[in-house]
């Protein structure tokens, strides 16, 4: 008589089925979890193809630029946004803790013509999102640097200034931009535009209304 094989587990009392699935679970839950927690290299070759040289790579890969942050500098290097620039806008984005977002609203300043130290001046006062749009139209109105920066520092600070229109309006009717530069550092409210409009149909010159606000001085 065939006696029956006896099996290893069988006299332990272990079941093999049992005892396989619980080890290939197990394993299935390792390599689950390593690949959640694997760090995978930022792709940079898009930075590549839009004409970043090494250096500036580098510099980007030394400050852990992620995927996203990749796509937004493709972005303004392709309005044509020099290197340098590139790498001090993350720059300022680190300093804030933060990711490098504002790709769209920094290719449409550059694409308006606005030079890269104002878009840095305009990053540091954290303006690009909320005035970018503002300070396009502030410069395509012919509108200085120099105005546009105060006006909007002004602005998104919440303090009295007048409105881009307004010295738009004031440029065309023959004002200086110094003068509308004064009025801007001034902080006239923009409630005075209609009056200040008013002032100079009446032949009052630039001087005289920078006085009037000044309380005669």
């Amino acid at each position: 008589m065939i006696q029956p094989l006896s099996l290893p587990w069988r006299s332990r009392g272990i079941s093999c089925p049992r005892a396989a699935f619980v080890a290939v679970f197990t394993l299935a839950f390792l390599a689950l979890f390593g690949c959640k927690h694997q760090i995978m290299p930022t792709n940079t070759i898009p930075l590549d193809n839009a004409g970043m040289n090494y250096t500036a790579v580098a510099t980007l890969k030394s400050l852990s630029i992620s995927d996203a942050e990749v796509a937004e500098l493709v972005k303004v290097k392709q309005a044509g946004l020099s290197d340098d620039t590139c790498i001090s806008l993350v720059r300022l984005a680190r300093n804030d803790k933060e990711q490098f977002h504002n790709g769209d609203d920094v290719a449409e300043l550059v694409k308006a013509g606005i030079p890269e130290p104002t878009i840095l001046d305009l990053a540091q006062i954290h303006s690009l999102s909320a005035w970018g749009g503002e300070a396009v139209a502030m410069h395509l109105a012919g509108l200085s640097n120099q105005i546009i920066l105060e006006d909007i520092r002004r602005t998104s600070a919440g303090q009295p200034v007048l409105s881009g229109a307004s010295l738009a309006d004031f440029k065309n009717a023959g004002m200086s931009q110094p003068t509308l530069l004064q009025l801007v550092r001034m902080g006239v409210p923009d409630s005075e535009a209609s009056k200040i409009l008013n002032f100079r149909r009446h032949g009052w010159s630039d001087a005289a209304i920078l006085r009037h606000y000044l309380g005669g001085k």
